[in-house]
């Protein structure tokens, strides 16, 4: 068995490292590109959304390196996510692909969470290993987006344009070669000392912009045109609750063990939308209501064409862009969407964001939508 994956953001990161400790052959594909997309659309139905779609090229590109196991995480609820297994399953099957798919996921408990794991692990290996491997696991998967976060503070202050860019980039290159959770940690804390020492513009005022939408269009980089990479060297400051390892806590961990989890979201969002109805809907509304409470200068939607969850989102933004004075622009994306066009559209927010911040005794909300 030669286990692969699919990619999102830094996902690879926590997942080979829990193998290698495992001692789990695996394949990683290459990060997202254009070949996998294409891949993905030639087989998946047209009106898929994307994350299927490059889901499916991740896959193809891993079975040509000898990949024989798909290891992927699993959802329930009104979105696709929910089906995605059984959906590319029955696609890889037409296509002549013979891959197995195992699913971890924690709607049926911990017991069965558990019971899915063991699928994968060597006979030889001890079932007591796999506690401390999986909490530093955790520690990785929080450490990253912690790198992430970081990285985004420091490339909208740089003084050296680019500076960030080379020690971002060289982690995520480096991860690949590192074996284990502990190497891996090791990694992480040397990339955030070098992050730390990258001078810093004590005089420069970046706009702030919070990143809300689908989970895989914010933390995917391809997926994005790496959104949060370019406003960063524009100047700006991005932020994303949603994150890896808020998912891993929030809906694996604690959603297994039953315990309370962080829905300050879900609170903010009740007078516009009082109930999950799946994906991540519900905290694209609350997340944008809670950055515009603290201040944040404007809010970017970015959601795949036809997700179901942040349509309704999208929907409802208007309503918190009149009533909580925050400009919001949303961004739909598929394998049609062009790079220029789209680049173009959030240019222009940004501008728009600078003049607003500019103007003198402004008050209220901002009328005109940009969407």
């Amino acid at each position: 068995m030669k286990i692969t994956f699919p990619h999102l953001g830094n996902t690879y990161i926590c997942v080979k490292s829990i193998l290698d400790d495992l001692g789990i052959e695996y394949v990683i594909p290459p990060f997202n590109n254009k070949k996998a997309l294409e891949l993905g659309a030639r087989y998946a139905p047209e009106m898929m959304c994307l994350p299927l779609k490059i889901n499916i090229g991740n896959y193809l590109q891993a079975y040509e390196m000898g990949a024989d196991t798909i290891l992927m995480a699993g959802g329930c609820g009104p979105c696709r996510f929910g089906y995605y297994s059984q959906l590319q399953r029955a696609i890889l099957q037409d296509a002549g692909y013979d891959m197995e798919i195992i699913t971890l996921e924690a709607t049926r408990g911990v017991g069965d969470l558990i019971e899915r794991i063991r699928r994968v692990i060597p006979r030889n290996a001890a079932m007591l290993s796999l506690p401390p491997i999986l909490r530093r696991a955790v520690k990785i998967a929080k450490s990253t987006d912690e790198i992430e976060m970081l990285s985004f503070r420091t490339r909208a202050r740089e003084k050296e344009p680019g500076s960030t860019d080379r020690v971002y980039k060289g982690f995520r290159q480096n991860a690949l070669a590192v074996k284990g959770t502990k190497n891996m940690l090791r990694l992480i804390k040397d990339t955030e000392s070098e992050l730390n020492e990258i001078e810093l513009d004590p005089g420069a005022y970046p706009l702030k912009v919070g990143i809300v939408g689908e989970i895989y269009t914010g933390i995917e980089h391809f997926a994005s045109f790496e959104i949060q990479e370019r406003l960063g060297r524009l100047g700006v400051e991005v932020d994303r609750k949603v994150t890896v390892s808020n998912w891993i806590i929030e809906h694996m961990i604690k959603k297994s063990l039953h315990l309370p989890r962080d829905m300050k979201f879900a609170e903010a969002a009740r007078p516009w939308l009082g109930a999950m109805i799946g994906g991540h809907a519900q905290e694209t509304v609350g997340n944008a209501v809670l950055y515009a409470q603290k201040g944040y200068d404007g809010v970017i939607q970015i959601f795949p064409f036809s997700c179901m969850p942040e349509i309704v989102a999208e929907s409802l933004l208007p309503a918190v862009e009149n009533e909580m004075g925050i400009p919001v622009l949303s961004l739909i994306i598929d394998e049609m969407t062009g790079e220029a066009g789209y680049m173009t559209r959030v240019e222009a927010f940004i501008d728009m964001l600078e003049q607003r911040r500019e103007r003198e005794g402004y008050e209220g909300g901002w009328q005109l939508s940009w969407n």
